[in-house]
């Protein structure tokens, strides 16, 4: 039996329940690949399954790999495939019900993977699949973002927050963004029309009225946003569900959703990637070993772009 390295969890705890472990390596069924692990992406919803907070929406069968952003290289394949062949270089954003990417090989649905971008290298490319689709999915799905149309991202720096702006200025809106001072010229540099430093001035003070606002900090935050929203106007939020009353009394609209796998969507952020228009900023690198630091950085909820974990 082939054996990997993996990083996994026996029970729901805080970050000592990381195991860095020798586990079988999987092998796929129909319609699907095995991809060797160049990098794996370090994202909120790793820590949040780990200590258990979406137990009651996603059922795992413990133990389980965490992580399910990646980029590395299909290994070998599975019957009735359509498209990919060993030796494709190729990047996902794979089920979350399923063993996740921490690990050296990871068993993947064809279904939901998509090329990587030529122009970048894997440590980049990991870095893409979730936060690229969810910034994608809550701009132009759920917000509906158009040319000319004004948009505040609340967290502009982070892994999501970095994409959002960058597509929407891509889109052609005007971007407002918040961000502590240290983040200000990074933002800048990315294109963004207006940042606000949270820690010294109410952004909704400061912000004229916005079509959409994506909410990537929840709690206080989430319900001073309403204050800046157009009527008409919505709030898309990826971390909590806005209040149903609330968006009554500004007449608005608000929706919280996860982001879900689409090869369609991944295709177009390869594209925008290799034109020079997205950037993939990873701000740390870490080996699959150190996956515990990496959880821990992401928990605290400051990283600028994107964390990411080195398998080869």
């Amino acid at each position: 039996m082939k054996l990997m390295k993996c990083v996994c969890i026996f029970r729901y705890g805080g970050p000592e329940v990381l195991a860095y472990e020798d586990a079988p390596c999987p092998h796929p069924g129909d319609g699907e690949v095995l991809v060797r692990v160049h990098a794996a992406g370090v994202n909120p919803v790793d820590w949040k399954i780990r200590e258990g907070f979406l137990v009651e929406k996603i059922r795992h069968t413990l133990p389980l790999v965490l992580g399910w952003d990646v980029s590395g290289v299909v290994h070998s394949i599975g019957g009735n495939l359509k498209r990919l062949k060993v030796g494709d270089e190729v990047m996902s954003c794979p089920d979350v019900a399923r063993d996740g990417a921490y690990a050296e090989y990871i068993v993947i649905k064809e279904s939901e993977v998509a090329l990587k971008p030529a122009s970048v290298d894997h440590l980049h490319a990991a870095g893409l699949p979730m936060a690229g689709l969810t910034a994608w999915q809550a701009l132009f799905e759920h917000g509906a973002l158009a040319k000319g149309q004004r948009v505040l991202i609340q967290g502009a720096a982070g892994g999501v927050g970095s994409m959002a702006l960058q597509l929407a200025k891509w889109k052609g809106a005007f971007v407002a963004g918040t961000a502590s001072e240290g983040n200000h010229d990074f933002l800048r540099k990315l294109g963004i029309d207006q940042v606000v430093d949270y820690q010294r001035e109410r952004f909704e003070d400061v912000v004229g009225p916005v079509d959409v606002v994506i909410d990537t900090q929840g709690g206080d935050v989430q319900e001073r946003s309403w204050k800046v929203l157009k009527p008409g106007g919505i709030l898309v939020s990826v971390v909590s569900p806005p209040s149903e009353t609330l968006a009554a009394q500004f007449k608005a609209r608000g929706v919280f959703f996860f982001a879900r796998s689409d090869i369609g969507q991944l295709a177009e952020l390869a594209k925008l990637v290799d034109s020079e228009n997205l950037k993939v900023i990873v701000e740390t690198t870490l080996p699959l070993s150190d996956a515990t630091r990496g959880q821990e950085l992401s928990q605290r909820g400051h990283a600028r772009g994107k964390i990411v974990l080195r398998v080869v």
